[in-house]
């Protein structure tokens, strides 16, 4: 059996954005001057992260997975991560 390819199956997925509470936040200027915004943008499996013309790091809440893979590379403070509070968050829809 051949699997579907992982944009496929990932585009199954939904979020149940938390608009009064997002669970990532990102300190803009230490993420510049650090250079955590570069890497947090290329390891993200789900390219929850892009940067902006102005260079601000833009996330795109409605695909985080919740890995916390951000989180690991990140210098300290650049990234203030959670889990979405209950009843928010990624609800796997495959596997």
């Amino acid at each position: 059996m051949r699997l579907p390819p992982v944009a496929d199956r990932l585009a199954g997925n939904r979020f149940l954005l938390d608009e009064d509470e997002p669970h990532i936040v990102v300190d803009q200027a230490l993420a510049a001057a650090t250079g955590s915004a570069d890497r947090i943008i290329a390891i993200c499996p789900a390219q929850v992260y892009s940067k902006a013309a102005d260079g601000t790091v833009q996330v795109e809440y409605a695909a985080c997975l919740e890995c916390g893979t951000c989180f690991a590379v990140a210098d300290p403070g650049v990234l203030t991560w959670h889990y979405p509070r209950g009843g928010f968050g990624v609800q796997y829809r495959e596997g």
